[in-house]
């Protein structure tokens, strides 16, 4: 990129990037400027074979020469190109150990609701970001493509959200704030729960045909609504002297029975 003049900044002062700082910092801010900053190679290759196109692209001072970058850079206009210094992008990346590349870009909207659902997972007030990353991330390889988040759980599209989904985002239909209780009359098939009280496994249940998840908080687990709203009630075996799963790895087990009996 030696050939094109980008825009180098240096000074906190900058306005611009004390709009990045305030983007990368404030879930409020992102969900507020419907925009997002995806951090890493990866995560801007998921989204532009998406057909997504960066508002912006964020290079690091010691990244804008390198091969990888200067790839991602291609057919971009220049005026949306622009080179923080290292400290400066150390601050937007918001990581450890920055990658040297960051996209902004406007967060996808899905439009609204279908009228019918066939199959969907449905995420009440998850607010651990990695654990909601990573539910993502197993819905979208199992194949899932609606996801319905209640108004408690984490913001779907926050840094650390996006950095747990590894580009899972970007084939999900991703509904924020949704009322899960009315969503629930709209679906064509069953609602299941996962509860450690219940009789049955999930390995005696046929999961075959159009049904919905639903996954609960990380302590207090789905709420009495939800559960009434269920046709079924499962439980996973743990023959082990564990009391409970993570949430997220509940999920993947939950997805993928699902997916072994329809294979």
């Amino acid at each position: 990129m030696r050939d094109r003049e980008l825009k180098l900044i240096r000074s906190r002062d900058n306005p611009r990037f004390k709009m990045l700082r305030q983007l990368a910092t404030s879930t409020r801010e992102q969900r507020q400027a419907g925009l997002a900053l995806l951090d890493g190679i990866n995560l801007i290759e998921a989204y532009r074979a998406s057909g997504g196109v960066p508002e912006q692209l964020i290079l690091s001072e010691s990244a804008a020469g390198k091969a990888e970058t200067t790839r991602l850079a291609a057919g971009v206009e220049a005026q949306a190109l622009l080179v923080l210094a290292d400290k400066l992008f150390g601050d937007v990346a918001q990581v450890a150990t920055p990658t040297g590349i960051v996209a902004l870009i406007r967060t996808p909207s899905p439009g609204p609701l279908p009228q019918r659902i066939e199959y969907c997972v449905m995420l009440e007030n998850i607010q651990d970001a990695g654990n909601l990353g990573s539910i993502l991330r197993s819905s979208a390889a199992a194949g899932i493509r609606t996801v319905l988040l209640s108004p408690g759980c984490a913001f779907a599209w926050s840094s650390k959200v996006l950095r747990a989904g590894m580009g899972a985002h970007f084939s999900l239909d991703i509904f924020d704030n949704a009322d899960l209780a009315a969503a629930a009359q709209r679906l064509s098939g069953r609602l299941i729960c996962t509860s450690g009280y219940a009789r049955k496994s999930l390995f005696q249940a046929d999961l075959r045909g159009p049904l919905a998840w639903v996954f609960g908080n990380e302590g207090s687990g789905v709420s009495t609504e939800l559960i009434a709203a269920a046709a079924e009630q499962l439980r996973i075996p743990m023959p082990g002297k564990t009391e409970s799963l993570n949430v997220a790895a509940a999920a993947a087990i939950c997805l993928f029975e699902q997916v072994r009996q329809r294979t």
